[in-house]
């Protein structure tokens, strides 16, 4: 696409970063990876290192690399089985890219639905993604491609990258792809369409804008990227959309210019707790409430407690984070629940005091506490 007319914005002020780049920016015309586009990514990541400031990297590229080195065969067994060998392959020569561009050494982070579901495994990843920015190394996150199946992935790299950076308490979101930037239409069937420069706020009409994938290499589009600037939103952290393979592009990043798309961030952070609660993938199972109980967690600083409870669906474990939903099966919020589906069943619509006679022993009065809940009722918890 063709620069002339592409708006230019300051950065926001920023000290740490989530950079994520798409497997278009990586993927060579025939098979596996090239440094092309991403020698230059790099060489933006060790001006910023340098600069004092902290780069997070979550790339694509696995799979794609993966699939070069088996380019003479095919892959026998099941397409997702299939893909997650071919995932597995190309981890290797994708973060030894990244190493043989970067000054500084580089270390792989794989994370999964369940890291980012488990609050203690989510903890825990916060704590090592921060201690190797605190040694001065590069992190290369990734989806673990090899053991997540379709039912339990996070989806695309956009998503992934907007939850790390509420992970690392990023001020700023990057976004590198072969887009320069979000369109009032789409450039390629419209040549009439205007590049869009600042978006104050993601809007229904905003996200309407979006189309899908533009290559079959990526598994995200322009939709995934408004997805996931809205869950960076969420957190307080603006993004920023621009094409990784434009020179002058990816040079202006240096000197905090940004050539494309800058989404802003509408009203104050979100306290990372009730962030992660709203935004991390749920468990298999839900709590049924009845209408007492709606009003309540709605209405003010409540726990969930057992007295209105109606149904429990699926499975989870004490720990989980479940969703909470009304009679009707509408969402009204997400929670960390201190007892096992089985233990709640039976607890159901009891006093709380009853659940030690119930039980023969008690975790506390409810079920879940209101410091680990975060109300959706009637937003999207995606």
């Amino acid at each position: 696409m063709s620069m002339v007319s592409l708006p230019e914005h300051t950065l926001p002020t920023w000290r740490r970063a989530v950079l994520k780049v798409g497997s278009n920016l990586l993927a060579a015309d025939g098979g596996g990876l090239t440094p092309r586009y991403a020698q230059r990514l790099a060489g933006f990541i060790d001006a910023s290192q340098r600069a004092g400031r902290e780069v997070v990297l979550v790339s694509s590229g696995a799979v794609a690399a993966g699939r070069a080195l088996l380019r003479t065969r095919a892959v026998p067994g099941p397409e997702l089985a299939a893909k997650q060998a071919l995932a597995a392959l190309g981890q290797a020569p994708m973060i030894a890219l990244w190493q043989s561009l970067s000054e500084r050494p580089v270390a792989q982070v794989l994370l999964t639905h369940d890291d980012l579901r488990n609050r203690r495994r989510y903890l825990n990843a916060r704590a090592t993604l921060r201690e190797l920015l605190m040694l001065g190394v590069l992190p290369v996150v990734n989806e673990n491609d090899t053991v997540a199946v379709d039912e339990l992935k996070l989806g695309d790299n956009d998503n992934l990258a907007a939850i790390v950076a509420a992970l690392v308490d990023a001020d700023l979101l990057l976004i590198a792809s072969d887009v320069d930037a979000l369109y009032n239409a789409d450039p390629r069937n419209n040549p009439a369409a205007e590049p869009i420069g600042h978006v104050p706020q993601l809007t229904p009409r905003i996200i309407a804008m979006a189309g899908g994938s533009g290559t079959g290499v990526g598994t995200g589009g322009m939709r995934t990227k408004l997805q996931a600037a809205e869950k960076a939103a969420a957190a307080g952290i603006p993004t920023a959309l621009f094409s990784g393979r434009e020179t002058a592009t990816v040079t202006a990043l240096e000197q905090d210019r940004l050539r494309g798309t800058l989404i802003d961030v509408a009203g104050n952070r979100m306290q990372a707790r009730k962030y992660w609660l709203r935004h991390a993938p749920a468990g298999n199972g839900s709590v049924s409430i009845d209408a007492g109980a709606v009003r309540a967690l709605t209405g003010g600083r409540a726990s969930l407690l057992p007295g209105g409870i109606l149904d429990v669906a699926g499975e989870f474990h004490r720990g989980d984070l479940v969703e909470i939903v009304d009679a009707n099966d509408r969402p009204v919020a997400r929670g960390l629940c201190q007892y096992g589906a089985a233990e709640v069943r039976r607890v159901a619509g009891r006093h709380s005091r009853d659940i030690a006679t119930l039980l023969g022993y008690s975790y506390g009065e409810e079920v879940v506490h209101r410091d680990d809940l975060a109300i959706i009722a009637g937003e999207s918890a995606a």
